[in-house]
């Protein structure tokens, strides 16, 4: 039988996750993707408001071994952290945590700390704390559509070709998809889209057209 590849720690978080679950109206949230690997993430916080800390953490993931480690990882090195010790962690560090990981599974390490990243994101966009420094433009915008996996291909709204347009003008973002209305998926993926920017200083409304 060959041998498995992965550390003694990667394995009892495989076997034995965690901080794995949800948290009822959590303060931030965020789910990240690897349309490449098929493994996502999906992270939820609980933060003091006068301390910053970070009180509670949960994940759920789905794929394989490594996603699922490193995600549970992350949420054992950053609970009781403040969001900027969490947003100065690194993916180096969360490797060395769980004894070192196979080289085509590093990007488990760079997912799960974008997912934790994205979610400290979230609660401070929703709490008007976020630096006003880098408006939203189309760069940002299909940064964050690569966040939004079509279930009906297992892919990102960018690789599985489902966005068609983009438009932001005077605080109005417009996102076109080719999507039926019918479709079992729509209102699910148009929630998701809403959510990636409803909190945007510069955003004022969100509206998802879907092409018929």
């Amino acid at each position: 039988m060959p041998s498995i590849p992965y550390s003694k720690k990667v394995m009892d978080l495989f076997l034995n996750p965690k901080n794995l679950g949800e948290i009822e109206n959590p303060d931030g949230q965020a789910t990240e993707g690897s349309p490449a690997c098929g493994d996502i993430v999906q992270l939820q916080l609980k933060v003091n408001k006068d301390t910053q800390v970070i009180e509670d953490i949960k994940f759920k993931s789905f794929g394989c071994a490594s996603n699922i480690a490193t995600a549970s990882i992350i949420t054992e090195i950053a609970k009781g952290k403040t969001i900027q010790e969490a947003k100065n962690l690194k993916y180096s560090q969360v490797v060395e945590e769980l004894g070192g990981l196979p080289a085509v599974k590093v990007h488990c390490s760079i997912l799960a700390l974008q997912s934790l990243k994205r979610a400290i994101e979230n609660y401070e966009e929703k709490n008007g704390l976020v630096a006003k420094d880098r408006p939203t433009d189309e760069a940002l915008i299909k940064e964050r559509l690569r966040g939004v996996i079509d279930p009906n291909t297992g892919r990102d709204l960018i690789g599985s070709k489902l966005l068609s347009k983009i438009e932001f003008s005077d605080g109005v973002l417009r996102i076109y998809l080719n999507l039926k209305d019918a479709n079992q998926f729509a209102n699910a993926i148009k929630e998701e889209i809403v959510e990636k920017f409803e909190y945007r200083w510069d955003v004022k409304s969100i509206d998802v057209v879907l092409l018929d």
